[in-house]
């Protein structure tokens, strides 16, 4: 299922990663991990957040996905299931 990973980053810890140089590592081993489809950075709401689009075959993948920003980051974690135009169509096709 693809889902959307929103994960809202403290500042005080990030900026703790800015500082000592690890938050490009830490991004990269994220990403390598979850090899998302797409990967956006904006600060929003005041604060450093990273929206990641991504398959995730199982709910058991939750932890390893989630983990990574709560530990390093003291982030905020939202994964929502998303839909692309296709997938859409798709559901819109079953409700007849």
């Amino acid at each position: 299922m693809r889902v959307m990973l929103k994960a809202t980053l403290d500042t005080e810890k990030s900026n703790e990663a800015i500082r000592s140089g690890k938050m490009p590592e830490l991004i990269k081993e994220i990403l390598d991990h979850l090899k998302p489809e797409a990967a956006y950075f904006a600060p929003m709401g005041g604060r450093r957040t990273c929206l990641l689009f991504f398959d995730m075959k199982d709910s058991s993948e939750l932890p390893p996905v989630g983990e990574p920003f709560l530990t390093q980051f003291n982030a905020e974690v939202e994964v929502t299931p998303i839909m692309n135009g296709e997938d859409l169509q798709k559901g819109l096709s079953e409700l007849r």
